[in-house]
Order: structure tokens, then C-alpha cells, then sequence
């Protein structure tokens, strides 16, 4: 498909999503307005006015366009399907913002957005309306997104919240059968974290991945649909807060792995308070380097 098709396609599915947020017999914008909330051309709004005439979606005369129903999924133009996922959209969003290049307050240009991250606006719409959820964007009253930011409030909430998680886990986990899959995989993360200490003065960039690994590990062994929710966006943001600080990286990522090993020893040996204490004790370093990492990025 070839990319003016695409857009075109963007484009015609998005109209079709605001006409959703109407009535039938309301009018739409003028070409100059739609052309400008959808990042697209005048040209390729009238070309996407006659196909809706077309589908007698509307009625379109001149200045006066009018929505004669409302649109249904069938339909929506097809598009194809090498765009990015939603997984690899949330990283991509995330690392955008918690990289700082936007302020706290910053209205989201859905139609630019989209184009930088090549998905669809609808796909890109449906995206934010999930990040809502967890505070860091809301819809704005007279339409659109704002990012609201990665604050430090935001950040002490999110450590306090991911301290109760974990150590939820790590009961958990310490209850879990002999022969439940998890204990080989400690066993894998053991030696991962071995062989990464063992080389750290050429390898401690590669931590953030394994601390990653680590804790998604300990936590999928609680299935809860709500904790699941919250565990993303607590991993992608404690992934991405080791890429933002390189002060003191190699030292403080070595610091890191024997914090995660003493818990791993704890796992293994079944002793749930040494366990808890080292999940605490790890918890609590992170916070404090994640709250660094803003001092040193002038986060409020």
C-alpha cells in the first residue's frame, strides 16, 4: 500500500471517529478546520468528503456540510498492518516523555503525534485514552489531550505503589510449588546477573534490561488484572530512569545487581522476611535514584 493511500486511509477513519462524537444533521467544520485537526491537506479532505457523500454518510453542498447518519465499523478503510504495536507505541510515547523534550502541561497534537509514531490518530486516540487512566495525560474540556507530566509527586506515587505490588509478589512467590517453572527461572536470572557482575566494566549499560526481566519475572507470578495494568507503566518507567541518570552508572548498577541477588537468595531459600527486606531494601534505592534523575532533570 503505497503511503499516500495510507494516510488517506488515516485520515478517512479519523473523520469517521469525530463524526461518531455527532449527531445526525449536524454540521462538520469548514475543509480548513478538519484539514487542520487531522494533518492532512484540503485536498485530501475533499477527496475524503466525497467518498462520505459517496457512502451517504453526509450531504455535502458547497460550505455546507451535513452528517445524514452516523458512521458504523464496516465502514472504516482497512489499513495495513505494519504499523507499530501498542506495546512497542507505549515505549516509544514513554521514552518521549520521560526523556523531558516536552513540558508538563503541553497540548498533544494527536494528528503530528500519530505521524511520528506512524500509527493511526484513531490508534493514537485510543492510546491516550488508556495513559488517562494512570494520570498522565487527561482529555482537555474543549477537546484534545494534554500531557500532564512526569512529576516528582507523580514518581513518589508510582514507588509507593509499586513497593506494595512487589512485596505482594514476593509472598507470593515464596508460597509457589517446588516444581511451579519459576524457581529455573531464578536460577536463569541468577546467572544472568552473575555473569553481568563479572563484566560490568564493559556491560553495565546493559542492566536496565535485565532489571526489567528481573521484576517483570517476580511480578507475573501474581495474576491480577488490575496489578497487571499498573505493572506496565511502573516497568517502562523504572526501565527508561536508568537511561536517564549516567552519573555513577557502572557503580550504582553494580550496587544493583547484588541487591537483586540477595533477594533472589532469599527466594530461593524460602525465607520470607529476609526476602521482604531485600525487596524493600532494593524498592527503596530505586526510588531514591529515580527521584535523582529528576533532581538533576529539574523535574518539579
Amino acid at each position: 500500500m503505497a503511503r499516500t493511500d495510507e494516510r488517506f486511509r488515516e485520515a478517512f477513519n479519523s473523520l469517521l471517529d469525530f463524526a461518531a462524537t455527532l449527531q445526525a444533521g449536524d454540521s462538520l467544520p469548514s475543509e480548513l478546520a478538519l484539514s487542520r485537526r487531522l494533518g492532512v491537506s484540503r485536498t485530501v479532505i475533499r477527496a475524503i468528503l466525497d467518498r462520505l457523500q459517496k457512502a451517504e454518510i453526509l450531504s455535502w453542498q458547497g460550505r455546507d456540510k451535513r452528517l445524514l447518519r452516523l458512521p458504523t465499523p464496516r465502514d472504516r478503510l482497512a489499513i495495513q498492518s505494519d504499523q507499530l504495536t501498542e506495546q512497542e507505541l507505549e515505549r516509544q510515547f514513554l521514552d518521549w516523555v520521560l526523556r523531558f523534550d516536552v513540558p508538563p502541561g503541553t497540548a498533544l497534537n494527536v494528528a503530528e503525534l500519530a505521524r511520528r509514531f506512524h500509527v493511526t490518530p484513531h490508534m493514537l486516540q485510543a492510546f491516550l485514552a488508556s495513559l488517562s487512566r494512570f494520570g498522565l495525560v487527561r482529555r482537555r474540556d474543549r477537546g484534545g489531550w494534554e500531557l500532564l507530566g512526569f512529576t516528582r509527586d507523580f514518581a513518589v506515587e508510582l514507588s509507593e505503589f509499586r513497593l506494595m505490588l512487589e512485596l505482594n509478589a514476593v509472598s507470593h512467590l515464596i508460597a509457589l510449588p517446588p516444581d511451579h517453572p519459576i524457581w529455573p527461572r531464578l536460577d536463569a536470572l541468577e546467572q544472568a546477573h552473575r555473569d553481568l557482575a563479572a563484566q560490568i566494566d564493559a556491560r553495565f549499560h546493559d542492566f536496565s534490561l535485565l532489571d526489567e526481566d528481573f521484576h517483570a519475572t517476580i511480578g507475573s507470578t501474581v495474576k491480577n488484572r488490575f496489578a497487571a495494568e499498573f505493572q506496565k507503566i511502573i516497568a517502562l518507567i523504572f526501565h527508561y530512569h536508568y537511561q536517564w541518570d549516567k552519573t555513577g552508572e557502572r557503580d550504582r548498577n553494580f550496587a544493583a545487581i547484588h541487591e537483586h541477588l540477595s533477594l533472589i537468595a532469599a527466594l530461593k531459600a524460602r525465607n520470607e522476611p529476609a526476602a521482604l527486606k531485600a525487596a524493600g531494601d532494593h524498592l527503596r534505592t530505586s526510588k531514591q535514584t529515580l527521584l535523582s534523575s529528576l533532581r538533576d532533570h529539574a523535574v518539579p
